[in-house]
């Protein structure tokens, strides 16, 4: 220290302390806990979701699956909106609204969302999730220019929602296997039933009853198929002998009834032993009969139509087309609607929402007319006052042709407005 310093020390105001690093106070937003479990804990039979009957199986999304019902509906809404195309669109002040297609959304929800990830497999496992747990995650970064990168589709398992007031960050492990904690605005939360407006309930775990009984049912049959449960009681003279007889009795008569084949399906017992058989009676058959209604109501909780369940009864092919068109305005369109505004909120950013750009599934793919239907719609709109016949080629992905751009009137609706000539006139 120089002279100076020591000289000047005095005078020289006491210098102020550093402020104090202030962190945001974060929080879990879906603590672990009996009260809010995790998937493992469910698996377990920690659960809000097992019902008061205490026989009744524990039902968590996961275990659900078991039943083909339940598969079958969360494949087929996620199969189906996979594979619509999904389209970023605009609309003006005036309510017009237009395609854009330079948008980085366009590639990654299409061809590829991810390095070496199809955008339909990301799409389908992100709807499959959103379907069956209520919940579905996605990581979606952007470069430096702020446009998109990819859309990588997180395991709901190993994704931790945290939160900090309104503002949401989300710990979770990236397909390169790197632990990542980002805001809400580098990802795609689904939540479907949310109450709160973040948390989202599966339609599983909300129903949790009705899907027990169903998974009870099919417990039930699957212990008569496979012989399991109790096929007879036995009445055996060596009850009260000592216990060694006793066992010996007991492995004989359950070894004489497990199989099957034992000398012919002859079963040898003692002169004093009796077997009352406990086969399935009507009434055992009728509760294995109703496990069609079982199929019934999950498909109703869904909201999709008996018929894409191959639950024929419901229609026959005459009016395929008007299930068809059922099947999205009351499914696809109820599943869609979610998905297109969520995936909006995480993949277009404010300035981009606030200009008008959304997303849209193109339900026309999959309502795709036949062949003879298409052209003969086409012919009427060439004959109309509306569209040109490069227009209609485009539909169809056919080239221009020259002069095509002009839209040709019906001949009833034209006139001839040159001047007639005189000597015809005369005549």
């Amino acid at each position: 220290m120089s002279l100076i310093d020591v000289i000047t020390r005095p005078f020289r105001s006491a210098e102020a302390p550093a402020p104090a690093r202030a962190e945001p106070v974060i929080s879990a937003g879906i603590p672990s806990g009996t009260a809010s479990p995790q998937g493992w804990m469910q698996e377990i039979g920690f659960s809000g979701s097992r019902s008061r009957v205490a026989t009744l199986p524990p039902v968590s999304p996961v275990l659900a699956q078991r039943h083909a019902t339940v598969t079958a509906c969360c494949t087929i809404i996620a199969g189906d909106l996979s594979k619509l195309p999904v389209q970023v669109w605009q609309r003006d002040a005036s309510g017009r609204e237009v395609r854009v297609r330079d948008h980085a959304a366009n590639y990654l929800l299409n061809v590829e969302a991810a390095p070496g990830v199809t955008a339909m497999l990301t799409r389908f496992n992100l709807a499959y999730a959103f379907a069956l747990r209520g919940t579905g995650y996605a990581y979606a970064p952007r470069d430096g220019a702020g446009e998109l990168t990819m859309i990588d589709g997180i395991h709901p398992d190993l994704c931790t929602v945290l939160r900090n007031g309104r503002a949401r960050f989300y710990d979770f492990e990236d397909g390169d296997r790197i632990q990542r904690r980002v805001p809400g605005r580098a990802m795609v939360h689904m939540r479907y039933m949310a109450e709160d407006g973040w948390t989202g309930r599966s339609p599983i775990s909300v129903a949790a009853e009705s899907f027990g009984i169903a998974l009870a049912g099919q417990e039930a049959a699957a212990r008569a198929a496979s012989g399991t449960f109790m096929k007879a009681v036995a009445k055996v003279s060596a009850f009260d002998a000592d216990d060694e007889t006793y066992q010996r009795s007991k492995v004989r008569l359950r070894e004489a009834l497990r199989n099957e084949n034992s000398l012919g399906g002859v079963t040898l017992i003692g002169p004093d032993d009796d077997i009352k058989s406990l086969d399935l009676s009507a009434a055992d058959q009728q509760l294995l009969e109703n496990r069609k209604f079982d199929r019934e109501q999950i498909a109703a909780i869904y909201r999709v139509p008996p018929s894409k369940l191959q639950m024929l009864e419901y229609g026959v092919k005459a009016n395929g087309q008007q299930q068809a068109i059922d099947y999205k305005a009351d499914c696809l369109s109820h599943w869609g609607g979610f998905i297109e505004t969520q995936l909006g909120l995480g993949l277009l950013t404010e300035a981009e929402r606030r200009a008008g750009l959304f997303l849209r599934h193109n339900f026309d793919a999959l309502l795709r007319a036949t062949t003879k239907e298409r052209y003969e719609a086409l012919n009427k709109a060439v004959g109309g006052p509306w569209m040109a016949m490069n227009e209609a080629r485009r539909e169809e992905g056919l080239d221009d042709v020259t002069g095509g751009d002009r839209v040709y009137p019906p001949s009833n609706m034209t006139r001839d407005d040159t001047a007639p000539d005189p000597k015809e006139t005369e005549e």
